[in-house]
């Protein structure tokens, strides 16, 4: 009866440890499956973020500021009206600083330079007709670098038509919110592009006229895109797509044979470690039985160790190795020492 007794209970502690084993070998594999997605997660946010780093970082290199605006203080001499004389005497100019540092421009992209006039509508400007407008690009040690000269005047209104806008404007003229004026844009440079070892940095304008009016002058500066830049100026929402997506897949492809990599060396050492541990056992149970003789036994062992010199000399790895290959060449290394040993 205590035999029956004693049995049953054994049984019951048996299933009780295999239900116990069974549940905190599913909680174990269960906490591997959260570990190894949340690592599956943080990795494919962390090449996400990566590729949007990489991309932008391109953008800002790649892509030149588009617009440049700088005023213009146009300079001239005056006149001694003590002598009757009255206006200039000598044509306006001004040196506008386009940059005092760093390079304004993008070697190898061409640029559009424009001077803009704003000019009233004044019988001497009317009468003034066409005026030249001359500009310098020059260095930060005076080299010119490049030089042109343009044509401009007013647009040309008749009477009639200056008579109807005066009258149609003519309330928010006196309120002040609109004037007789013209803007006037003239095309100084139309595809100005950068030379490298004389990096511009002054702009010298000079209107040659003495009977020009003006209220104020401006230097609009303009990349002039074309190719991929063109593209990811006017269509960023795409080019931003095409470019992380690149991106990604190169980052993902670099990954996956990184993985690949160090998971067939792995295996090709467990290989290893499994063939010269078989060949140790084959050569003890040969030793015990007396099968082979003491050359052959001798010629397996010096082999036997040539092999386990060169893992040990694979014991060394180099830095870019992960840790994990290391500890397992190490331990295979040492086992197997220790089985030639006994």
């Amino acid at each position: 009866m205590s035999n029956i007794i004693n049995n049953i209970i054994d049984r019951i502690f048996e299933k009780w440890f295999n239900v116990q084993k069974k549940t905190s070998d599913g909680v174990q594999s269960a906490k591997d499956a959260m570990f190894r997605g949340g690592l599956i997660v943080i990795v494919a946010i962390l090449i996400v973020w990566i590729s949007i780093f990489l991309y932008t970082a391109f953008y800002y290199a790649y892509m030149p500021s588009m617009t440049y605006v700088r005023p213009v203080h146009l300079q001239f001499r005056a006149c001694d009206q003590e002598k009757g004389v009255k206006g200039m005497c000598s044509f306006p100019s001004a040196y506008v600083h386009i940059t005092n540092k760093q390079q304004a421009f993008m070697v190898g992209q061409p640029y559009k330079v424009n001077l803009q006039l704003e000019m009233p509508e004044s019988p001497a400007n009317k009468d003034l007709g066409m005026f030249m407008v001359c500009a310098q690009m020059r260095s930060r040690n005076a080299y010119m670098v490049a030089h042109s000269c343009r044509s401009a005047m007013l647009h040309y209104r008749s009477d009639l038509l200056h008579t109807l806008k005066t009258l149609t404007f003519s309330p928010m003229m006196i309120f002040g919110s609109a004037e007789e004026k013209q803007n006037v844009v003239l095309e100084l440079f139309g595809n100005f592009e950068e030379d490298q070892s004389h990096p511009a940095t002054v702009l010298h304008i000079e209107i040659q006229s003495r009977q020009i009016e003006f209220y104020s002058a401006s230097v609009v500066i303009r990349a002039h895109l074309s190719g991929l830049r063109y593209l990811m100026f006017h269509w960023p929402i795409l080019s931003a797509f095409i470019g992380i997506s690149t991106n990604l897949f190169f980052i993902v492809l670099v990954c996956i044979l990184s993985y690949l990599h160090f998971s067939t060396d792995d295996e090709n050492m467990e290989e290893t470690f499994n063939y010269l541990k078989a060949e140790i056992e084959d050569e003890k149970d040969s030793k015990f039985t007396g099968d082979t003789g003491a050359d052959t036994s001798s010629t397996e062992d010096v082999s036997l160790l040539d092999d386990v010199s060169k893992l040990k000399a694979e014991k060394i790895p180099s830095t870019m190795e992960p840790l994990e290959p290391i500890i397992s060449k190490t331990s295979y290394v040492e086992e197997i020492s220790n089985l030639i040993e006994e």
